[in-house]
């Protein structure tokens, strides 16, 4: 039993950027998929692909490189099972000047902070990705 799946998940796409593969399965859940797309739609990763089998699914995720480097410089696994951090629509933090992302779950969904912003929406900062 995994107790922090969306932590393997950072953790498995961190390790095959660094490896520099072509892709990386990853047991797929809704919240993965929804992180998955959003990682797509901001152009850090090339594309996707839910694969169906008898068990939950494996989400493929093809990485994106650029100028032989990846693209992902960096993921952080913000808010814990342990310690869950939360914000307020006005202190959503802005990652790397605004560089790169910071994912939420609020009331309407999972969405970056710039969507979160622009909503006035606070929730849970999933993490962040630069």
């Amino acid at each position: 039993m995994m107790t922090d799946p969306l932590a393997d998940m950072l953790t498995r796409i961190r390790n095959a950027n660094q490896a520099k593969k072509e892709h990386v399965d990853i047991p797929a859940s809704k919240l993965k998929v929804a992180i998955a797309k959003i990682l797509k739609e901001e152009g850090y990763v090339k594309n996707l692909r839910v694969i169906k089998d008898r068990k939950q699914g494996v989400l493929r995720v093809f990485l994106r490189y650029q100028d032989d480097g990846p693209v992902i410089e960096g993921l952080q696994r913000i808010s814990k099972p342990s310690l869950r951090v939360y914000v307020q629509h006005d202190n959503v933090p802005k990652v790397v000047n605004g560089l790169g992302i910071a994912i939420l779950t609020t009331s309407k969904g999972i969405m970056t902070d710039r969507e979160a912003r622009k909503q006035n929406i606070g929730g849970e900062l999933l993490c962040t990705i630069w």
